[in-house]
């Protein structure tokens, strides 16, 4: 097929897909975020550095020391200058939302205040946000401005703002890490400020399709956002970089996500480390999930190596790889973990657009999708899309491609990939861990609580049923985990049946219930968020491509109300049970009474072990916890995406084809 005929399939494909309208929720909001203000301007966190001015990489000097492949035998120095900073940063937020949980009996000034000093134990926070696209960014988000101190009433009665600014670190994966990236790429702004956007930007503006692209000054056509998005991706091959769908798709991400011109293509994830805030500690640490692909294979297996990214390093913690790679320095040739002596250093490479785009490959599941079986896709489209996949498999290009392997020649008896040129990876969730807790259980980070939000697609109307808590706590049985514990979680069947994927469950909660061998740690307290239908039909699917303003709004506010409990309507004590699960481990480790209030929360929302295996009766179809919308509602705007998902799906492929060729 000539590039004419693909344009001209690509334009037919636009016009459908700009007429199909998306499923309307039914808002029952129990709390509204402010109103929009477009006077608010965002300023970026991190800058548009690289030495290109653009998206390509290039080659520079290196510094005197030249950067190396490290151990991954702890965290960095960096990290570890930059906690000390972090943890006493976190003292005066703390005290503020602990005493506004007022537990009855407990003074939380006086008991923080007296283990400050004690870094150890003091109590150690982390977020994270599962993938699952524009549903998971959405659902997130309205999770973080619960968290959010800054958020518009946010610290009023039964509310947990604050929490994010206790918490240490914030982990994004997939969708998650879209919104990850957005926030920090936009001097940590605000879900407020983000959401309500300003006059001439397209900042979260979801509801044109990235296939489409945004409604900009400049920018007339579908044809001439697509020009720029593949000269952005060509001046990183003429550079003499393998380039791959992943670099289209953080692309044109980058016009939501970025708040810049053409969507930021010259902003790297290494100059947040740079940033004053984040430097002075002010922020949490975020952090990004990948999977690794091992050379020949095509699924992702729990075996597989989980690379992540934060601003200071790319590598793993896993006995595979078992390495670090400074961050600023990703594309570089280091061979066997250091730079040849004639060698020369790359920076850009780490463009904040390719990070969270091979955080989200999700054209790689794609791959794995038989589209033939999506109902209402013309045949003739099925072909084109068909004759496609097999040109972008052919080519492996629908992967995110590290080349140099920063890890070629390193920890060659464990490594799969040592002796590989390229390292090949995807979307962080294709191995069924979902939530990005891994870097978070890791025992240097000594994380004591983690807040996992789970906006997975696992049923058949995209609602979890805890199957990535499950996957991970599989993955930490095996030789795989290195050590490193993970709370016991029950199957996907007992959390549908008891209800454990339609509220907040901790799991982990009592220390005395894990065995410890020598070098181990207790793991973190898990408090799973499972997006439920509050006050919004949030269950869209992953691959839906666009979203007016209000279902975006309104999906935003199901998580906040997720986040809350429905502002304290479902459970008057919830926001002292979120303050419970976070002294809980500091509370063990220095032999400190439980207030009674805390143990109450315990018996409501710990998993007590018990377990109900039998099938699922029929789909699963909540009703609404907020509200009195009907499920049969909610299950009309799971399967409503479906035809959108099918057309969204071949329009992007064929779409990115046309800037290949």
């Amino acid at each position: 097929m000539h590039i004419l005929d693909y344009s001209t399939t690509l334009a037919a494909l636009l016009l459908t897909t700009a007429n199909l309208a998306s499923a309307e929720p039914i808002p029952v909001p129990a709390v509204q975020l402010s109103q929009p203000n477009h006077d608010l301007i965002l300023s970026p966190r991190a800058r548009p550095n690289a030495p290109s001015g653009g998206y390509a990489p290039q080659e520079v000097n290196c510094p005197r020391n030249k950067p190396t492949v490290r151990l991954a035998d702890g965290i960095s120095k960096q990290e570890e200058d930059w906690l000390g900073k972090r943890r006493k940063e976190t003292v005066k937020p703390m005290i503020d939302f602990l005493k506004r949980a007022n537990l009855e009996g407990f003074d939380a000034e006086a008991y923080i205040n007296r283990v400050a000093p004690d870094v150890k134990d003091l109590p150690n926070v982390g977020i994270a946000v599962s993938g699952g696209g524009y549903r998971a960014l959405m659902n997130g988000a309205g999770f973080v401005a619960a968290a959010d101190s800054r958020t518009t009433g946010a610290t009023g009665e039964g509310q947990i703002g604050g929490l994010l600014q206790s918490s240490t670190y914030l982990a994004g994966l997939s969708g998650g890490g879209w919104l990850v990236s957005s926030i920090y790429t936009n001097n940590f702004s605000t879900v407020e400020t983000l959401r309500n956007g300003r006059e001439g930007s397209s900042i979260w503006k979801f509801d044109r399709s990235i296939f489409i692209g945004p409604n900009l000054p400049g920018i007339f056509d579908t044809t001439r956002y697509w020009s720029r998005v593949a000269r952005q991706v060509a001046a990183k091959a003429d550079a003499g970089f393998e380039t791959s769908i992943t670099d289209y798709w953080g692309r044109a991400l980058g016009y939501q996500l970025i708040d810049a011109e053409d969507g930021g293509p010259a902003y790297t994830f290494s100059s947040i480390a740079l940033d004053d805030e984040f430097s002075a500690a002010r922020t949490p640490f975020p952090i990004l999930v990948a999977n690794g692909r091992y050379p020949g294979e095509r699924i992702i297996s729990l075996n597989a190596t989980v690379y992540e990214f934060n601003p200071y390093e790319m590598g793993s913690y896993d006995p595979t790889t078992y390495g670090f790679v400074p961050m600023e320095y990703l594309g570089s040739n280091f061979s066997q973990g250091v730079i040849p002596s004639s060698g020369k250093c790359v920076k850009g490479f780490d463009s904040v657009s390719y990070i969270y785009g091979t955080s989200s490959s999700l054209f790689n599941a794609f791959m794995l999708q038989n589209i033939s079986s999506v109902e209402g896709v013309p045949t003739f489209l099925l072909n084109a899309a068909n004759a496609t996949l097999n040109i972008l498999d052919s080519n492996e290009n629908d992967i995110a491609q590290y080349e140099p392997n920063p890890f070629l020649g390193w920890n060659n008896a464990t490594n799969p990939s040592a002796q590989k040129i390229e390292l090949d990876l995807v979307d962080g969730g294709l191995d069924l861990q979902n939530i990005p807790l891994h870097p978070l259980i890791q025992p240097f980070r000594h994380v004591d609580v983690i807040f996992a939000v789970d906006s997975s697609a696992d049923t058949t109307h995209n609602w979890p049923n805890g199957t990535a808590l499950r996957a991970s706590w599989d993955r930490s049985q095996g030789a795989i985990a290195n050590g490193t514990l993970f709370p016991p979680v029950p199957d996907q069947n007992t959390f549908i049946n008891l209800g454990l994927n339609n509220r907040p469950t901790f799991f982990g909660c009592d220390v005395n219930n894990f065995t410890l061998e020598a070098g181990q740690k207790v793991p973190p307290l898990l408090v799973y968020i499972p997006n439920a239908p509050y006050s919004a039909n949030s269950n869209v699917s992953t691959f839906t491509s666009s979203y007016p303003e209000s279902q975006r709004n309104e999906i935003i506010t199901n998580g906040y109300n997720a986040a809350t409990q429905g502002n304290g309507t479902l459970d008057g004590e919830w926001n002292k049970c979120v303050a419970c699960a976070v002294l809980s481990r500091s509370l063990a480790r220095t032999g400190t009474g439980v207030p009674g209030e805390c143990g109450r929360c315990f018996e409501r929302y710990c998993w007590d072990g018990r377990l109900d295996t039998k099938a699922v009766e029929g789909e699963y179809e909540p009703g609404f916890r907020v509200g009195d919308a009907s499920t049969k509602d909610s299950a009309a705007a799971g399967r409503a995406v479906v035809m959108e998902t099918g057309m969204g799906l071949v329009v992007g492929l064929l779409g990115v084809v046309v800037m290949m060729l």
